[in-house]
């Protein structure tokens, strides 16, 4: 299991721009494709985005392309998920996640991902 603690949400206007953080802890975080994932309320949880183990690899919903960009430092051990021109309908608790298997290059359905963090909400006002 990887251990991974969200950061990073809050409240901005609509337009604005936010960059969430994903530290992860345990294995080897280097050997992990990551994604991002939401949940909005009374909502099924969708995907974001994702990257792959090596950070080559990068997939994007078609509803945040060109808005969001999710990147990966592996001397830090941490994911991010850039958001700009942040959109009312991008409210949501953001959570990240870890891919089951080593050295995955795609993984964006949920089934793909073995360890979540508890999420960090953000919510963009109109």
């Amino acid at each position: 299991q990887v251990q991974l603690v969200e950061s990073g949400g809050g409240l901005v206007q609509a337009g604005g721009s936010l960059r969430l953080s994903c530290a992860a802890s345990g294995r080897t975080f280097s050997n992990y494709a990551m994604g991002w994932f939401r949940q909005a309320p009374g909502k099924e949880r969708e995907f974001v985005a994702a990257i792959s183990w090596a950070g080559f690899n990068t997939y994007y919903a078609d509803s945040v392309k060109g808005r969001f960009t999710i990147s990966r430092d592996n001397a830090k051990n941490t994911v991010y998920l850039q958001m700009n021109r942040l959109k009312p309908e991008d409210t949501a608790v953001y959570h990240c996640a870890a891919a089951l298997s080593l050295f995955v290059v795609k993984a964006t359905d949920a089934a793909d991902f073995g360890s979540w963090g508890q999420g960090t909400q953000v919510t963009v006002s109109s």
